[in-house]
């Protein structure tokens, strides 16, 4: 039996409608349609972590997948088999529309594949922006639509956060709502537009400052140099640290992929640790495919962290159970979750439950430890900007301008913060892409304290200057 990625039948008419196919609207809903028509299949174990990842690369990039389990559907061992001669269908493979499959590949393989761009097509820009979630990308389409040659350097895919999400409803101009996926695809196509470069599956890793040029290292040790910079890197899931779930995570324990994982869950016990909006909206859409999804949430009421809507919807729904002042404490599994122990943080007491998946949505943590010293930020890792570098005296430490930082500047001049990863930054998708328009400006100001670009830089192939 195949899996949809996604299915578009059965809609709650109150609640969010279940994310359609991605890509299922025709050719032209991915980053680059002319190399994704048809579905790409993905075969392999309902419990591979390799397997999840891929599927969830897809989902959130808007491929059109289906995914065959090699432990249920014999034409998944079919399939398999073709592509693996030597006998061994153990492995997950990816078979694309042109007839050619790649075994067990990483996610970055099936992104180039796809004809994702995964290499910056120069190494000198007006601006680098590390990050394409909603503030990164806003950056984006401002610098570009003014004539910055600008690349974006995402380690996913670009959306963030956002991406994750089912259904976003609170977001001005789509009274409808949308995917979070489709939101990010939108926007990608309207930064590509102004000649905006997006690299994906990218890692930035180092950061440094030589006179007036700043530099970014990527993971394979390319290096970037430009005026000025944007760290628009979002945060990332906090882990759930509890006995056995580092072990399971993609084999039952997952983060913020309930769109991937949804098919999956048909008939089955789903539990989702977390009480705010995002794990309302992967409880409402799981809710459609599991027979019975529970929430556990540490606040004594949802409506603490949740949006009314979504609380209204969660009380109508009549197979989702919310237990508050509740975590989890322990997982267990042979090669994928079976059972959890769930801890009332009241009273301490336990209780030790059959599960077959659990979504983990308990808050975020910024990545920046690859900034090293470069930056100053809080003991939580978040990027400190313009006055908050201050010290009692207001002076930032090894600041060494007469001026004071511009709007969103960070410690190092040149380089400026927008969105999630900023400290006190409002966790909203409006606010970070006001954000990313902010930073802009303050970077033209920026640059006009600079000297002129060095030769390097003026001869570099520019984009058109698109100002409208």
């Amino acid at each position: 039996m195949a899996h949809e990625a996604g299915s578009s039948d059965g809609a709650d008419p109150e609640g969010p409608a279940r994310e359609p196919d991605p890509g299922s609207a025709g050719t032209g809903t991915s980053w680059h349609p002319r190399l994704v028509e048809g579905e790409v299949r993905v075969v392999g174990h309902r419990w591979s972590r390799r397997v999840h990842e891929v599927k969830a690369f897809l989902s959130r990039s808007r491929v059109p997948y289906r995914w065959f389990d090699l432990d249920t559907d014999a034409d998944a061992r079919a399939m398999a088999q073709r592509t693996q001669p030597s006998g061994s269908v153990g492995d997950p493979v990816v078979l694309f529309p042109d007839g050619s499959s790649l075994v067990n590949p990483d996610v970055r393989t099936v992104a180039e594949k796809l004809g994702l761009e995964t290499t910056p097509d120069s190494r000198f820009y007006d601006l680098i922006i590390i990050g394409g979630g909603p503030a990164g990308l806003a950056a984006s389409i401002y610098a570009g639509s003014e004539g910055l040659r600008t690349v974006v350097v995402e380690q996913e895919v670009p959306g963030g956060q956002a991406s994750y999400s089912a259904r976003v409803e609170n977001y001005p101009g789509f009274p409808d709502g949308l995917s979070g996926s489709d939101l990010a695809r939108r926007t990608v196509e309207q930064a590509e537009r102004f000649g905006v470069e997006i690299i994906v599956t990218r890692r930035a890793t180092r950061l440094r400052a030589d006179a007036a040029d700043r530099f970014v290292t990527l993971d394979d040790e390319t290096e970037l140099a430009s005026r000025a910079v944007l760290l628009a890197l979002g945060v990332g899931f906090r882990w759930l640290e509890a006995p056995g779930c580092p072990q399971l995570v993609g084999s039952g324990i997952y983060y913020g992929a309930a769109i991937a994982e949804a098919t999956a869950c048909r008939d089955q016990e789903i539990f989702i640790l977390g009480g705010g909006n995002s794990a309302a909206q992967a409880a409402l859409l799981l809710a459609q495919y599991a027979t019975h999804v529970t929430i556990l949430a540490l606040e004594p009421t949802i409506e603490e962290t949740m949006s009314q809507y979504l609380v209204d919807r969660i009380r109508r729904t009549q197979n989702i159970t919310v237990r508050t002042r509740s975590t989890v404490v322990a997982a267990e599994g042979d090669g994928h979750l079976e059972h959890i122990t769930i801890q009332d943080v009241e009273t301490g007491a336990t209780e030790r439950v059959a599960a077959n998946s659990l979504f983990v949505f308990i808050g975020a943590t910024p990545r920046t430890d690859w900034l090293g010293g470069a930056i100053a930020r809080d003991d939580r890792g978040f990027v400190i900007a313009e006055t908050q570098c201050a010290d009692g005296h207001a002076r930032i430490p090894g600041w060494s301008l007469d001026r004071a930082p511009f709007e969103l500047e960070t410690s190092l001049p040149g380089v400026f913060v927008a969105g999630d990863v900023r400290r006190g930054s409002v966790k909203r998708i409006a606010s970070a892409v006001g954000e990313g328009a902010m930073a802009i400006r303050s970077i033209h100001q920026y640059r006009r304290t600079v000297r002129a670009p060095a030769p390097s830089y003026a001869t570099a192939s520019r984009a058109p200057d698109s100002r409208g």
